[in-house]
C-alpha cells in the first residue's frame, strides 16, 4: 500500500481503501480499478492523496487494455446504490398511497408524511454528481406518475439549491414536485399510459390534467400556494407556448418555473417504449435552443451550467464512432465541450458543427 497524490494517479492503478471527501462522503470503494472518470472524480473532491495497493507501473498497452467499465456499470459501483435504490422503490411505494389518499372523493393530505416520503432520498443523495448518475440507473420503460415525480423531486431540488433557495422554500418545493403530476390521476390510465401519439380528442383530454390537479389540492387549506400553483402551471411557458392558460414570463409562479425545467429533463432522459433515453448532452443541445425564450433565463442557465458541469471527466461516445473524455467545457455552447480522444487529440466541439455526442459510456 502507498499514497499517491491525486495529480499522479494513472488508469489501472487499484484502490487500497476506500476514497471519502473531507465530509465523509464515500467516492471509490477499496479493490476499485482507477479509470479517467474515477480520477476525474476523486480531482472534483479535491481530495490531496489516495492510498493505492502496491504495484508495478503499467506499461503503456497494458494500461491501454484496462477494462473500462460502462456508465451503469460504474454507478452501479458506487458504495450508496443499492441503499438508495431501495429507499427509492420505498418511497415510490409510499407516494402512490399518499397520492391515492389525497385524489379520493374525501380526500386526505398530510404535508409533512408527504414531505418524509422523498426526505431520506434527498438526504441519502448528498451531492448533484451522485444524484444524476444514480438516477439515470433507475429508468424503466414504465416509468410511474409516481417514479417521475420522485425524479421530478430530486431533480427540482438540486436546481433549488443551485439557485440557493432557503430550506424553508426547499421544502415547500420538494412537495410541490411531488404532487404536480396529481392531476394525472383524473385522467384514463388507458389513454394517459397509450404508447402511440394521442388523438386531438385525447390531446385535449390529456392538457386538462393540470387544472385536474389544481382543483383537486384546492381544498387542502393548509398547503402553501406555490405547491397549488405548481400542479396547475407546471405545463405553462414564459413564451406563452404552454397550457392550460399560455402564461407568460412573470404570470407564472417561480415553483412551477422550476418544476417544469425538471420535468421536461426527466422525460427526456427517460426510456420509453418508442425510444431510447436521450444522452444528456442532447437534452442540454435542446435547453440551449429554445431554453431562453420558453423557461426562466437565469433558472434554465444555472441549471444547464450545473448539468454540464455534473458530466465533466465523464467517458463518452463521439457521433463519429470515436471515444473520448470531457475535459474542458464551453460556456457559451455548454453542450459542445472539450473533450479528448484516445490519441491525445482536444477537440472543441463547438467549432465542429458535423460532430457531437452520442451517449455516455
Amino acid at each position: 500500500m502507498q499514497m499517491i497524490k491525486t495529480d499522479q494517479l494513472k488508469k489501472g492503478m487499484v484502490t487500497a481503501v476506500p476514497v471519502v471527501t473531507k465530509n465523509g462522503q464515500l467516492i471509490v470503494s477499496e479493490g476499485v480499478i482507477l479509470t479517467d472518470p474515477l480520477i476525474s472524480s476523486i480531482r472534483f473532491y479535491s481530495i490531496d492523496a489516495i492510498q493505492i495497493q502496491d504495484h508495478e507501473e503499467p506499461s503503456q498497452a497494458a494500461a491501454e487494455s484496462v477494462f473500462e467499465p460502462t456508465y451503469l456499470e460504474r454507478v452501479k459501483g458506487y458504495a450508496e446504490f443499492q441503499n438508495l435504490q431501495h429507499a427509492y422503490t420505498r418511497a415510490a411505494e409510499s407516494l402512490k398511497t399518499l397520492l391515492a389518499k389525497a385524489a379520493a372523493e374525501n380526500g386526505q393530505l398530510d404535508t409533512d408524511l408527504l414531505f418524509q416520503t422523498a426526505e431520506p432520498l434527498l438526504r441519502k443523495v448528498s451531492t448533484s454528481f451522485e444524484m444524476f448518475h444514480i438516477l439515470h440507473t433507475m429508468r424503466t420503460i414504465e416509468d410511474s406518475i409516481y417514479a417521475h415525480s420522485l425524479n421530478v423531486t430530486l431533480i427540482a431540488s438540486v436546481l433549488g439549491r443551485w439557485l440557493k433557495m432557503s430550506d424553508r422554500d426547499l421544502e415547500t418545493l420538494a412537495v410541490a414536485a411531488l404532487l404536480h403530476d396529481i392531476g394525472k390521476l383524473r385522467i384514463p390510465a388507458e389513454i394517459l399510459d397509450k404508447p402511440g401519439k394521442y388523438t386531438d380528442e385525447e390531446l385535449v383530454l390529456v392538457k386538462k390534467y393540470p387544472a385536474h390537479g389544481y382543483l383537486m389540492l384546492l381544498p387542502y387549506t393548509q398547503l402553501n400556494p406555490h405547491i397549488k400553483y405548481a400542479a396547475l402551471m407546471h405545463q405553462e411557458r414564459c413564451d406563452g407556448s404552454g397550457y392550460p392558460q399560455q402564461l407568460k414570463g412573470d404570470e407564472i409562479d417561480r415553483f412551477a418555473q422550476i418544476i417544469a425545467i425538471a420535468d421536461v429533463y426527466d422525460a427526456m432522459t427517460a426510456a420509453r417504449s418508442y425510444r431510447a433515453p436521450i444522452c444528456p448532452f442532447h437534452v442540454i443541445a435542446n435547453f440551449e435552443n429554445d431554453g431562453l425564450q420558453k423557461y426562466n433565463p437565469r433558472f434554465i442557465l444555472t441549471f444547464l451550467e450545473g448539468i454540464a458541469y455534473t458530466y465533466q471527466g465523464s467517458r463518452i461516445q463521439l457521433s463519429d464512432g470515436r471515444t473520448a473524455t470531457i475535459i474542458m467545457l464551453n460556456k457559451q455552447f455548454l453542450s459542445k465541450p472539450i473533450v479528448q480522444v484516445a490519441d491525445g487529440e482536444c477537440i472543441d466541439l463547438s467549432r465542429t458543427p458535423d460532430l457531437h455526442i452520442q451517449s455516455l459510456l
